[in-house]
């Protein structure tokens, strides 16, 4: 396993550029428009959230949504240049949030210069080895006098062959040019769990070998997340699996369905006890949280479990208003919005900033939240109860979906004390003989530091 890195004390806020900044949906032009330039304004904002890490989607030129890459040596000038997203990320550093990019790995775009190159060649072509399973005996769904590796059945998106030396060099030359260029903290790398391990691996060594501290978190929807982190040797990957059961438990109501899964990932015997996973609610792969729940009130307890589970939260840009945006067929854009300033957005649940913004600042100065360990206490369709612990603070979270005030009886591990609550500091519960009572006011919850008498 790594040591301690920054991203230990991370909270995450993810923009969509080429959406939040109002890019056109496919490139008409390779003159610079500094739409990029926009996100500087959003500094404030992030700040005032406790954020101290941004994940920048794809910004390197591309044809339509950013994952269908052209060029991996040059900024999309639907965004902007070079010297912009420096500016950014020298900005973005200022004030202390590093900065991680999209890195698109896997597959690249039709418009890719070596695939243009092999559609022009043919057979001749020097890069005709670049591509996975490349057949000239038969042709593609979009007429081409050969077949290819396609990311998931989308032909427009064609898989790298990441096997041969010149690809990989290719990749790990952008790599070395995104960190000496921009000064990049780390990369999200889309489609990890479509890819090689041996190549994240050495992806990994290399970028390491620039910056001891990179940080690298994979995109892996399913499987074992341990294989990533082991055997890729990532940092982090994205914890699909919690992000499934937080927002199906809150729309069944039962709280018994995402208890389940946090024992199996974090418990006693928790499969991914002492890793850092990348925890969302939404992002923009799927549908706004504010649209896929049933009740809107569950917002609330969403949120604060996103920054009192373990793992590294992550915000994705605008949900923190409770934005609704929903996928239309094969269309992503409804999840994408352009918003051209924080400040002038129509804020749907103007409640839930302020909540979002006291549970980030209380992460910013938890040790327990940050890097402490896991353990239920209590469980039912409607109240979760869990201790996050370390050697500097014990902390008992709980959280309630239902609809009314409510009482719970608790058997605490310590046998006498009292419980603070942080998000209402004048109201303490006493702890005698290991058993307490707290009140929970509905779609809430609290977060007790236990302190000795």
């Amino acid at each position: 396993m790594f040591t301690r890195s920054w991203a230990t004390n991370a909270r995450f806020y993810h923009f969509y550029p080429l959406g939040c900044c109002g890019a056109p949906a496919r490139l008409d032009s390779l003159e610079p428009q500094y739409r990029l330039d926009r996100l500087h304004n959003w500094i404030p904002h992030l700040l005032s959230l406790g954020i101290n890490a941004v994940y920048l989607g794809p910004v390197f030129l591309s044809s339509s949504h950013g994952y269908d890459t052209r060029d991996y040596y040059h900024v999309d000038p639907r965004l902007g240049d070079e010297q912009s997203l420096r500016r950014l990320v020298d900005h973005l550093h200022q004030n202390g949030i590093r900065v991680i990019l999209d890195a698109v790995f896997n597959h690249v775009g039709r418009d890719f210069w070596a695939f243009r190159d092999l559609l022009h060649h043919r057979q001749n072509s020097a890069y005709a080895h670049w591509f996975q399973r490349l057949n000239f005996n038969r042709r593609s769904r979009l007429g081409d006098p050969f077949s290819y590796q396609t990311w998931k059945g989308h032909h427009e998106l064609v898989k790298l062959n990441l096997n041969r030396p010149d690809v990989r060099n290719h990749l790990l030359g952008a790599l070395s040019h995104w960190i000496e260029r921009y000064d990049i903290d780390g990369l999200r790398l889309d489609a990890a769990d479509c890819m090689n391990l041996q190549f994240l691996s050495r992806l990994a060594s290399h970028a390491r070998r620039h910056k001891r501290d990179f940080w690298l978190m994979g995109e892996v929807v399913h499987g074992d997340y341990r294989r990533w982190i082991e055997k890729g040797k990532l940092n982090s990957v994205t914890n699909y699996e919690l992000y499934d059961a937080l927002h199906k438990s809150h729309n069944a109501g039962d709280y018994t369905r995402l208890a389940h899964s946090l024992q199996r990932q974090f418990g006693p015997h928790g499969v991914y006890q002492g890793l850092k996973l990348y925890n969302f609610i939404d992002n923009h792969d799927v549908d706004r949280i504010a649209s896929r729940l049933k009740n809107s009130a569950h917002l609330y307890p969403l949120y604060l479990l996103l920054f009192t589970l373990p793992g590294i939260p992550s915000i994705y840009y605008g949900s923190e208003w409770g934005i609704l945006g929903s996928k239309q067929g094969w269309s992503d854009a409804p999840l994408r919005p352009e918003i051209q300033h924080p400040f002038h957005y129509p804020k749907t649940h103007p409640d839930l900033m302020p909540v979002i913004t006291r549970l980030g600042n209380l992460h910013q100065h938890s040790p327990a939240l940050q890097t402490g360990g896991w353990h239920l206490v209590y469980e039912s369709r409607q109240t979760l109860a869990f201790i996050r612990h370390c050697e500097a603070e014990q902390l008992l979270i709980i959280v309630h979906l239902g609809a009314r005030r409510t009482q719970i009886q608790l058997h605490l591990p310590w046998h006498h004390g009292e419980l603070i609550d942080l998000l209402n500091p004048n109201e303490q519960f006493q702890i005698y003989n290991s058993q307490t009572e707290i009140s929970l006011n509905p779609h809430w919850g609290r977060i007790l530091r236990w302190t000795r008498h």
